[in-house]
């Protein structure tokens, strides 16, 4: 792989770096600002977005490391909407893991067949992302309601 590529891919790997690292920031930042009945359930399944999203801000500081690169110390976009409801804080999710899984598919789509490794990597990150979204989605729908959800 060429310097120029391998530029490309470090920097890419340093945003969804960054990416990751405002999830675990924006997770733990809705679990403390849930109220009401259903609190407990959300506030653990937002604390466990925050860990998953960690655990990816790792992985991807461990792949630019391994690659020679030096790993961001920048956290992506963060916006405070101050809207607090629990259908607010999934759809903000729902766009912030929009964003990651575009972010994931660049990945994909700079390394093409240069690095199983890394490709590998994307292609499992994708999977993860998407099925994710699917959560989210799921959890914005009403009761009973079987087509995905429209903002």
């Amino acid at each position: 792989m060429d310097d120029k590529k391998l530029s490309e891919i470090i920097k890419a790997l340093n945003s969804i770096l960054e990416f990751e690292l405002a999830g675990v920031v924006r997770y733990t930042h809705y679990a403390l600002m849930v109220y009401g009945y259903n609190r407990i359930p959300i506030v653990s399944w937002l604390r466990g977005q925050a860990a998953e999203s960690l655990t990816h801000a790792d992985k991807a500081g461990e792949l630019i490391t391994h690659l020679g690169g030096h790993p961001s110390l920048s956290i992506g976009p963060l916006l405070e909407t101050h809207n607090h409801d629990i259908g607010d804080i999934l759809r903000e999710s729902l766009a912030h893991e929009l964003s990651a899984l575009n972010a994931y598919k660049n990945l994909l789509n700079i390394v093409g067949n240069d690095s199983v490794m890394l490709e590998e990597y994307a292609r499992e990150m994708i999977y993860q992302e998407e099925l994710h979204l699917g959560e989210v989605d799921k959890m914005l729908r009403k009761p009973g309601d079987l087509s995905k959800f429209h903002a």
